[in-house]
């Protein structure tokens, strides 16, 4: 099989690593990639929302699938422009993905189906947004409406400090993702991220993990894209898991349906565990990123049928996946003034170095100057993965790996996976 990847992140680099090792493959392009990526196939300098340069680049290729990586591709329609070119993608149209694009579409989409999330306020004007604070208790959810990169949300301890994050986002600093924002209610209890498969029709579960969305230990400093993930998470009981997949993953693919937009891909579904069922805090429309890391680190079974399958309306003809024992932990390395103002250009060294056999290192923002020197080029510039008999031992691993790679000005989190390891 000829493979496209779109995409050129941590998340595309895992996938492809993992797409890298199925006998299925024949050719792995990929655009347009990163460094890291570079030895697992080859790299074309095309952006993820160039959409008729990605279709030209598939035909060319003679692709028999395409896999979208990012986000923005979805919101930029290259799985329609695949769809009316006849070629395979795994992915969802950009009608469906509104599902991520539109924080207010899923609320209100929630609310027609009776999904069970926050309660929430949709506002386009700073005034009407900062009186509908008095319907929430404190602390206060303050999100971007559109695509912000993990980076719109806002958790405030303070009114003062919520309409503080109103004005930022109306004001612009989100760009048109911030044009409208939501208000809504904060929810108490412990987050978890399932992901499921659909093909329009069939779907199923397909892995979980946790993520460290603040930027420094202890959950502190501000919201980030994520620095860090670990699977298996305590929280995932096989009750909890049936639970999301009945309340949420299944009845959100039964209705995106219903309103005339099958689901083809994956559905991260995000949601926090209360004291009154899981609930929705977001959807996203692909795989989460730090968390499809540990997830390509613990999959044992061959990728590519689970991604052609839901492409081509073949779901119902795979078993659901097998994963492998061991724990696996991914630690984010971020740029200097992440997730803010990231200082990008800082020589990286060591991250290319064998660091064992259990230890995976994917470039997440890198980039390579004329002589070769790899440098930062993002905000979350690496992600060091590891797996281990447990998790104490694959976090133990984890560190030590990242113990080797310097990183000027860098900074990571200590404390990836404190929630299961002070069980």
């Amino acid at each position: 099989m000829n493979i496209l990847l779109v995409g050129s992140g941590g998340r595309e680099h895992a996938l492809a690593w993992k797409i890298a090792q199925s006998p299925l493959l024949s050719r792995l392009v990929m655009a347009p990639g990163n460094p890291g990526m570079e030895a697992l196939g080859e790299t074309r300098p095309v952006k993820v929302t160039e959409v008729q340069a990605l279709v030209a680049l598939a035909q060319e290729i003679t692709a028999d699938l395409v896999v979208i990586g990012p986000e923005s591709a979805v919101d930029a329609g290259l799985a329609d422009a695949l769809a009316a070119a006849g070629i395979p993608c795994f992915g969802p149209s950009r009608a469906a993905g509104q599902l991520e694009s539109s924080k207010a579409f899923t609320k209100a989409f929630c609310a027609r189906h009776g999904l069970p999330t926050g309660a929430y306020v949709v506002c386009d004007e700073a005034a009407a947004a900062k009186a509908a604070l008095d319907k929430f208790s404190p602390p206060y959810v303050v999100k971007a409406d559109g695509l912000a990169a993990g980076k719109g949300v806002v958790i405030a301890q303070t009114k003062a400090d919520a309409e503080a994050a109103i004005d930022d986002a109306l004001g612009g600093r989100f760009g048109a993702a911030g044009a409208r924002v939501v208000i809504e209610e904060f929810l108490d209890g412990e987050i978890g991220s399932l992901f499921a498969l659909c093909d329009g029709t069939t779907s199923m579960v397909f892995g979980h993990a946790q993520d460290h969305k603040r930027a420094y230990d202890g959950e502190q400093g501000p919201n980030t894209g994520g620095m860090g993930t670990y699977a298996p998470a305590p929280l995932f009981t096989d009750d909890l898991v049936e639970r999301v997949r009945k309340e949420l993953a299944e009845p959100a693919f039964a209705a995106i349906a219903a309103e005339g937009h099958p689901y083809r891909g994956v559905l991260f579904v995000e949601f926090m565990a209360t004291a009154d069922g899981p609930k929705l805090v977001e959807f996203n429309v692909r795989f989460g990123d730090p968390e499809c890391q540990v997830l390509m680190l613990r999959l044992e079974s061959d990728l590519v049928p689970y991604l052609m399958a839901c492409a081509k309306g073949e779901l119902d003809r795979l078993p659901a996946p097998v994963w492998r024992e061991e724990s696996a932990v991914c630690v984010v390395l971020a740029a200097q003034g992440y997730p803010d103002a990231p200082v990008t250009g800082a020589a990286i060294t060591g991250a290319e170095a064998e660091l064992g056999a259990d230890v995976a290192v994917f470039h997440a923002g890198t980039a390579r100057d004329e002589a070769g020197v790899l440098r930062a080029a993002g905000g979350r510039v690496l992600n060091v993965c590891a797996r281990g008999e447990d998790l104490a031992q694959a976090r133990a691993r984890a560190y030590e790996a990242v113990s080797h790679i310097d990183l000027p000005g860098g900074f990571h989190r200590t404390d990836i996976g404190w929630r299961a390891l002070a069980r």
